[in-house]
């Protein structure tokens, strides 16, 4: 009888636990630009920080969020990665 209670008493923690992260999960979500996502999936990738930003998901921030420089990537530039930036920036205006 003992084991019988540890386990729903386990099971009722464990099922109370897991409705609170998931209510926690809704309430305090980040909504993020999907701008970010796109540019950094433009960049090279290798993270090499000659933009002065420490990734290419640092500077792809800084882009949207700050409105940086497009033309710091120098990996980049020999991938048309400007011309890239530039067509996310003007279509999702």
């Amino acid at each position: 009888m003992v084991i019988l209670y540890s386990a729903l008493v386990m099971g009722a923690l464990g099922l109370g636990f897991g409705l609170f992260l998931a209510f926690s999960n809704e309430k305090f979500k980040v909504e993020v630009d999907p701008r970010i996502e796109q540019i950094t999936k433009v960049l090279p990738g290798i993270n090499c920080g000659a933009c002065g930003y420490p990734g290419c998901e640092g500077y792809a921030s800084a882009i949207v969020k700050k409105g940086d420089a497009i033309d710091k990537c120098l990996p980049g530039k020999k991938m048309g990665v400007i011309e890239r930036i530039k067509e996310i920036l003007e279509q999702n205006k």
